[in-house]
């Protein structure tokens, strides 16, 4: 067995059983664990997905949220046990696997990443059927 299976091996019981289904450009809220003295509470960071780097436990991904004005951004690793869920608001279509352009904007424009269109398989079904029936132009 080489380092790499061995490693795989390890890592396998540590992975998040849960684990999420995002990509870059999706908006996203963490929410993070927090520990103040003796009390533990969650915190939710809202924000669009930048970027993921990394494999196996050592995958993180990057969120950037606009706050009173200043772009903020936290690196946070999807497997842990800090993170308690990652839920997706929106998805986003991008055609970079890192959105680093986003820090040079500011207001609307920073987290202006398109919204990726959904259509159903019923819709693309009428969609063909309506090409189908129609009729010639004569």
């Amino acid at each position: 067995m080489n380092k790499a299976a061995l490693f795989d091996k390890i890592e396998g019981e540590q992975f998040r059983k849960d684990s999420p289904k995002f990509g870059v450009g999706d908006s996203v809220r963490v929410h993070t664990k927090v520990v103040e003295g003796e009390k533990e509470r969650v915190q939710i960071f809202p924000g669009v997905v930048m970027g993921i780097k990394g494999r196996g436990l050592n995958r993180t991904f990057t969120v950037r949220r606009i706050s009173y004005g200043e772009g903020v951004e936290r690196i946070f690793p999807i497997h842990s046990p800090r993170v308690e869920k990652i839920e997706v608001e929106r998805e986003g279509q991008v055609r970079r696997a890192k959105l680093t352009y986003l820090r040079g904007r500011i207001g609307k424009g920073a987290m202006a990443v398109r919204e990726k269109e959904h259509v159903t398989k019923a819709a693309k079904a009428a969609k063909a059927t309506a090409k189908a029936t129609a009729k010639p132009a004569a």
